[in-house]
């Protein structure tokens, strides 16, 4: 019987050699995930029913090296994007097998030390943990003989890159964007001669030069150090790197001229220099590189003149030299360029006319040479190539007609010729060209008629045509212009009444056409919901002013002033939150509106004989005492009607908070030491003090015996969130910081919790911003506001632990005390156990993250959004969500604006110019923290910093003039989910 025991134990290990072989693996692989937190259940198929682990999620198994009996062991795990979080799974580094590694794009949240990695195989290839949250410094890697690719980026990693890099005899990857590392870039990179791709870009690195040392990388392909820091020269011996395709030293502090070198990269298909310091000529030369297809030394401070040979570049699609110094003329060879499609040399001092065969030969589809001193005539086969779409020469000194071919030309998308000497009659085909959506001719010398045909132009969205000679009416086609949201055409000739087909206009935001001589009354507004700005003033309009003004909730400007309207001023403009008002200099008469009886407004209404009221100026007040005695009169009554309302509503609330008082109120430990009980709190919350609130409870002004005034925040419970509600107070009552709004103490009972925090004079942001203060906001205080709001986040992000996501940062949460210094409320914190644990989703339409909706998961970057969107708000005046956006949020508005304009254009316009460089910094910043890409917004000790150096020298921080650029690229990765 032993015997027959004994046969059948050895006869089932034969028939099941590979679990036995592979169950120290599958062990290993279960101590992974053991220590992971797995949110989407991706590892439900990690289960000990299956001894092997061949087929599991992630796993790859094969035979390893030299084995020829067919045994299969793992030799790949790839778990990218799977949401997984905690530290990083040491077990990995007991598969003995292992060559391939990936962990990317999840919320592996430790540091890596030496030890982490120690017992990982030798036999590893590829180790990618881009995109996650790790820190410290980076481990040696010594033992990886074998490793080929490398990937780190995305993390926060700090230090310096370690030495024991530069003895990896197999590595042809390095990438490292986007850490935290703060060290110089080292000279030993350079003995690593297997390298093809070294990206060490957006690193804040401690200002240093590029290593000679790397044009020893003869292999390499791929140079990426934009946003390093780096000063001083671009070395000479860089143009010796052969095999090099794409080269990006932009947004540094580089100096001196580029290097005639750089004839010698044979095979660079991309070189960006922009945003440096460089001086200097173009060089010459560069038409030896035959795959070159781009170049961007835009923002520098380049001078001289171009070089014909940069146009003789046969794979050139796209010059940039904009914001520089060049002088003299445009080469005649730029009409000889055959692969140009993308032409910008805007804001230098190029002079002289544009070459007349401009265009002839060269195939432009993008053609920028504004804010030059450029003389002569547009050239007239300029689109003869036939795929010219944007026509930008703006700011120049241009003569002449606008050529007739330009009227052929249906490709043309943009047309911005302002500022010059143009003169003559539009082209009547011009008008109407079917895909343009700008078309800007202002301050020139034109003269006509605005075309019937304007119909064609079924896309236009932009019509600037102020400050010319046009004349007649406007035709009755504009009404078919749907898309049309702003249309300038004052200081002009044209007459006439304004047709009722303008009216239709959907779209239409932006309407100004004083100082010309139209006549005739206005008509009934019928469509115009989205017009914030209407301006007719200087004209020959009679008869009343449509009371359907007062219905555009959006309008801010209105100016009928030096008009002849007659008839009393609606009362319904007092709907209007109006910024710019003026009705001065016509014919009407009766009584001004209340809301409007102001020395703010006197002006508003001056020289109008029939307006009289007791506004110093307009006219006598002894003229109508009976009428102001009967006013004041209504005032005494009405107070008094309200007084005695109160205080009967207050002593019913009183003696409904009495009956409440019965339930038992339990204080948690207090935060900190106060004076005053919960009798003191609950006979104070009457409707009549309550000074905001939310779906989650009202906010109530409390001023105490003592004097002092709280805010107490009267919070609902729910059903099954009794202990965890009360144990969140407290943790968030002990977080004490200088912008995150101080929290007294809480009481709380079995159906609610009373919240005491510091009272904030001057409310919310969002309300100090988009409602009834807004002029109280300059830009140095907004600038002071988005300072200590990134502070107080970054303290909930970096020093307190666990680390606290706010859940729903907005600007309607961040609060400004009696002398505008901003603080945060209403925060959430997790348990400490990762992203799985943090509370629901909290986050308000316009601040929510775009990888929500795909996740499900709320993080520090889900924070960074929001708070780039903050800044947006700032910058802009405009709200997350708004009407006027249309469909799009906050974020997509601004994005597309910049594309199609400038980025002045997206500034609020109640905003000083001459802070213009700081603006446009913080707009920029938005802009990253906003990218669709969780990884590549910065950490909030990073936004700090940039935010820090916005104040300082305009190079002091290379990488801010460069994130618009790379941020707008991160959108446009993703323009299908902005459709």
């Amino acid at each position: 019987m032993q015997s027959y025991c004994l046969v059948t134990a050895l006869l089932f290990i034969q028939l099941l050699p590979t679990p036995l072989a592979l169950y120290p693996e599958v062990d290993n692989l279960f101590k992974v995930k053991d220590g992971l937190d797995d949110p989407n259940n991706v590892l439900s198929n990690w289960k000990l029913s299956d001894s092997t682990p061949c087929n599991w999620t992630g796993i790859t198994c094969s035979p390893p090296a030299g084995d020829d009996a067919g045994n299969r062991t793992v030799t790949s795990v790839i778990l990218t994007g799977f949401d997984l979080a905690g530290p990083f799974p040491v077990a990995l580094c007991l598969l003995q097998n292992l060559s391939f590694l990936s962990l990317s794009y999840n919320y592996i949240n430790s540091s890596l030390p030496d030890s982490s990695l120690l017992n990982c195989s030798s036999s590893l290839t590829h180790l990618d943990l881009s995109q996650n949250l790790l820190v410290g410094p980076l481990p040696s890697l010594s033992s990886f003989r074998l490793l080929r690719y490398l990937d780190f980026a995305g993390n926060n990693f700090s230090g310096g890159i370690p030495p024991s890099f530069a003895l990896l005899p197999s590595l042809e990857i390095l990438s490292l964007t986007a850490n935290l590392l703060n060290e110089t870039i080292p000279p030993f990179l350079g003995d690593i001669s297997t390298l093809r791709q070294l990206n060490l870009s957006y690193n804040p690195f401690s200002p240093g030069r590029i290593p000679s040392s790397l044009a020893n990388l003869t292999n390499l392909e791929i140079l990426w150090l934009a946003g390093c820091r780096l000063v001083g020269e671009i070395p000479r011996p860089l143009g010796h790197l052969s095999k090099l395709t794409n080269l990006d030293i932009s947004g540094n502090s580089l100096t001196g001229g580029i290097p005639d070198t750089l004839s010698g990269l044979s095979s660079v298909i991309q070189i960006e220099l922009y945003s440096n310091s460089l001086t200097g000529t173009f060089p010459a030369g560069l038409s030896n590189l035959t795959a070159l297809r781009r170049i961007d030394a835009a923002m520098n401070s380049l001078s001289g003149p171009i070089p014909d040979d940069v146009f003789s570049i046969p794979e050139l699609e796209s010059l940039h030299l904009y914001k520089n110094q060049f002088n003299g003329s445009l080469p005649t060879t730029a009409a000889m360029a055959g692969k140009l499609l993308e032409f910008r040399i805007f804001s230098n001092n190029l002079s002289g006319p544009i070459p007349a065969n401009f265009g002839k030969s060269s195939p432009f589809m993008f053609l920028d040479l504004s804010g030059n001193q450029l003389t002569g005539e547009i050239p007239k086969e300029i689109c003869q190539g036939g795929v010219l779409q944007e026509l930008l020469i703006f700011d120049n000194y241009l003569s002449g007609g606008l050529p007739q071919g330009l009227g052929q030309c249906k490709t043309l998308t943009r047309i911005r010729l302002a500022n010059n000497q143009l003169s003559g009659e539009v082209p009547a085909s011009i008008w109407g060209l079917p895909h343009i959506w700008i078309l800007e001719l202002t301050d020139n010398s034109l003269s006509g008629n605005i075309a019937s045909g304007v119909a064609g132009a079924t896309n236009l969205t932009t019509l600037r045509i102020a400050g010319n000679k046009f004349s007649g009416y406007i035709p009755a086609e504009i009404g078919s212009l749907s898309k049309l949201s702003v249309f300038s055409a004052s200081d002009n000739e044209l007459t006439g009444p304004l047709p009722e087909s303008l009216g239709l206009l959907p779209e239409l935001k932006q309407l100004d056409l004083h100082n010309n001589s139209f006549s005739g009354v206005l008509f009934k507004i019928q469509s115009w919901k989205n017009l914030t700005q209407l301006n007719l003033a200087g004209n020959n309009f009679s008869g009343g002013i449509p009371q359907e003004l007062g219905s555009l909730s959006l309008l801010h400007y209105l100016d009928l002033s030096r008009n002849a309207f007659t008839g009393e001023i609606p009362i319904q403009l007092q709907n209007l939150k109006l910024i710019n008002f003026n009705l001065s200099n016509n014919l009407l008469s009766g009584p001004i509106p209340p809301l409007f009886l102001n020395e703010v407004y006197k002006t508003s209404f001056l020289g109008n004989p029939g307006l009289c009221w007791d506004l110093n100026g307009l006219c006598s007040a002894a003229t109508h005492a009976h009428r102001k005695f009967f006013w004041l009169l209504g005032v005494i009554l009405l107070a008094a009607l309200v007084g005695i309302s109160l205080f009967y509503l207050r002593n019913m609330n009183s003696r409904r908070t009495k009956k409440g008082m019965d339930k038992s109120w339990l204080i948690l430990p207090s935060f900190h030491k106060f004076g005053f009980s919960e009798y003191e709190i609950l006979n104070s919350l009457h409707e009549d003090n309550i000074i905001g609130g939310s779906a989650a409870g009202k906010v109530y002004k409390v001023v105490l015996r003592n004097g002092e005034t709280v805010a107490v925040k009267k919070l609902c419970k729910e059903k099954d969130s009794k202990n965890d509600d009360n144990n969140q107070e407290e943790a968030l009552g002990m977080i004490q910081h200088k912008n995150i709004v101080k929290q007294w103490c809480c009481y709380s009972n079995m159906e609610r919790n009373l919240l005491v925090c510091e009272y904030m004079a001057n409310g919310s942001l969002g309300d100090l911003l988009h409602r009834s203060k807004e002029r109280l906001l300059d830009w140095p205080t907004r600038y002071k506001i988005a300072l200590d709001a990134s502070q107080g986040l970054c303290y909930l992000h970096h020093d307190c632990v666990p680390p606290i996501v706010h859940r729903d940062f907005k600007s309607n949460n961040i609060l400004l005390d009696a002398e505008f210094r901003a603080k945060i409320a209403d925060f959430g914190i997790g348990n400490g156990k990762g992203p799985k644990s943090m509370s629901a989703i909290a986050s308000s339409r316009g601040y929510i993250a775009p990888e929500y909706p795909y996740t499900l998961r709320l993080n520090e970057k889900s924070d960074i959004y929001s708070f780039g969107v903050v800044l947006l708000e700032l910058v802009t005046g405009k709200p997350a969500v708004y009407p006027e956006l249309g469909k799009k949020d906050l974020v997509r508005w601004v994005f597309r604006t910049i594309q199609q304009k400038e980025e002045e254009s997206v500034i609020d316009s109640k905003l000083d110019l001459c802070n213009k460089m700081e603006i446009t910094k913080v707009l920029q910043i938005g802009l990253l923290c906003t990218s669709s890409l969780p990884i590549n917004r910065p950490s909030m000790r990073r936004v700090v910093k940039m935010l820090l150096d916005v104040r300082t020298e305009s190079k002091s921080s290379g990488l801010l003039s460069n994130l618009s650029k790379h941020s707008s690229s991160y959108f446009e990765n993703d323009q299908e989910s902005f459709a």
